[in-house]
């Protein structure tokens, strides 16, 4: 059985997750992202795709976050109306995010055409809200461990990845040959999280590199971001945290929850400002069997913050003045309220931007965390005033020690390694780390590149 596999995103970026596997006239994707950052990135979105849509056999999601499922409801308009297989947890998170990208990409067309900001007459979002709620019927949960048959002759089974609610390694079997994708894998020790499962052997292995050239900090997060809300709180600022609303937003909400609890920050509102957030916070807690949180530290949680569900209680968090911590999406400032709260307070010497995950080249967080004298929002440069502190260690992806103390825990020996999900720099660290530690037959695909695996 001849089977080959194109690199169609994620090569070259950490965005835009899309696998395309071809195999004895089946054909699946495997994840479905958006690329984000450098306007040149998500120009690939608008490309025409190298197959029809409509030739697909079924689709495979590792996890919900947009860079791996964010493409779909642009994929089921173009004519794709099969299955469309995750875990539950992604499932339901799905029907959160996925709308609120579909709305994201109306805003964008609007706003563009409101003020001029574009090429094109008119501006057009790229999917629309009812395309993505269209989509969900689509959608087909499989639970974790359990082998099932998406197409002829391949089958497949999930495993967990410790990333966020629902992540997924996705193991597919092709007659005699096993094909692995790890999606993104998270942290031995997150403290809300389950820890990935070991892989079992595979014949070919890809693998994300987000972390591969770097270690996380072995920092006191905790006792890190306790000192930052003193600190802003004590200069009557805000503290801005653009966050993941998937993961990122909960872990900070647990730990902002922990510390009014022993009395180690001041008891200042907290305001998660993201709808999507706010949905995603209710699922976690009915997903006990993904996390390890007690049912009282869930509770903790979900009470520690004022929830902003409209578009008026958003805006009045901007008129307020005093001390305050306001968390909202994206994590990666490229849109969403996060955006509103930053042209707000950016000017303003006393606040804070704590930048708390990874960040992706051309985005406004990175040109935050770089130190960027102003950055562009909605058309016009605001200035950076505020403060701006990164702190590494609330990371959801493993570093590239911890990726390869999973990787050895599985005893694998693929035939070969396909390194993805890494700016250049951290793809290629990774894939001579894993040619030096394992001895392994590690590549770096092109994008758009196929291999034939035989």
């Amino acid at each position: 059985m001849t089977t080959t596999i194109h690199f169609l995103g994620a090569a070259d970026t950490v965005t835009g997750s899309r696998y395309l596997i071809e195999a004895e006239g089946t054909r699946v994707l495997v994840d479905c992202g958006l690329f984000q950052g450098y306007k040149k990135l998500r120009e690939r979105n608008w490309a025409a795709l190298p197959f029809s849509a409509s030739s697909l056999d079924a689709v495979l999601l590792t996890h919900a976050h947009i860079d791996h499922s964010g493409y779909l409801p642009k994929l089921c308009q173009m004519g794709f109306s099969g299955r469309v297989y995750c875990t539950t947890g992604t499932r339901d998170l799905l029907h959160v995010l996925l709308p609120d990208s579909g709305y994201l990409q109306e805003e964008d067309a609007r706003r563009a055409n409101q003020y001029g900001h574009t090429r094109h007459r008119p501006a057009l979002p790229l999917y629309t809200k009812e395309d993505a709620e269209r989509c969900l019927k689509q959608l087909e949960p499989r639970p974790f461990y359990e082998r099932f048959e998406p197409a002829t002759g391949l089958s497949a089974r999930f495993t967990r990845a410790g990333h966020i609610l629902g992540s997924a390694c996705l193991a597919l079997r092709l007659g005699d040959r096993t094909v692995t994708f790890t999606g993104d894998v998270g942290r031995p020790n997150d403290p809300i999280m389950k820890p990935a499962d070991p892989l079992e052997p595979t014949d070919y292995l890809v693998t994300e590199s987000t972390y591969g050239d770097r270690r996380h900090p072995a920092e006191d997060v905790t006792s890190a971001l306790a000192q930052i809300i003193r600190e802003t709180a004590e200069q009557g600022g805000a503290l801005l945290v653009p966050a993941f609303a998937v993961g990122r937003a909960q872990h900070l909400l647990h730990i902002v929850a922990q510390l009014k609890l022993k009395g180690a920050i001041p008891d200042i509102p907290v305001f998660l400002d993201s709808p999507m957030a706010i949905s995603a916070t209710g699922i976690f807690c009915r997903h006990k069997e993904d996390h390890g949180l007690s049912d009282d530290a869930c509770h903790l949680m979900c009470s520690s913050a004022q929830y902003t569900r409209t578009p008026d209680d958003s805006k009045a968090i901007d008129r307020r003045s005093g001390p305050m911590i306001i968390i909202a999406a994206s994590g990666m400032a490229t849109g969403g309220r996060i955006l509103h709260h930053l042209r707000r307070f950016l000017p303003g010497e006393r606040n804070t931007v704590l930048i708390v995950g990874y960040q992706a080249s051309g985005t406004r967080g990175r040109a935050l965390a770089d130190g960027a004298d102003e950055v562009k929002i909605h058309g016009q440069y605001v200035a950076v005033k505020a403060r701006v502190v990164q702190v590494q260690g609330l990371s959801a992806h493993a570093d590239y020690r911890e990726m390869i103390g999973w990787l050895a825990a599985g005893k694998l020996a693929p035939r070969r390694v396909f390194v993805t999900h890494g700016e250049p720099a951290a793809a290629d660290a990774f894939r001579r780390r894993l040619r030096d530690t394992f001895g392994w037959d590690v590549t770096v695909p092109d994008d758009r590149s196929v291999w034939t695996l035989e």
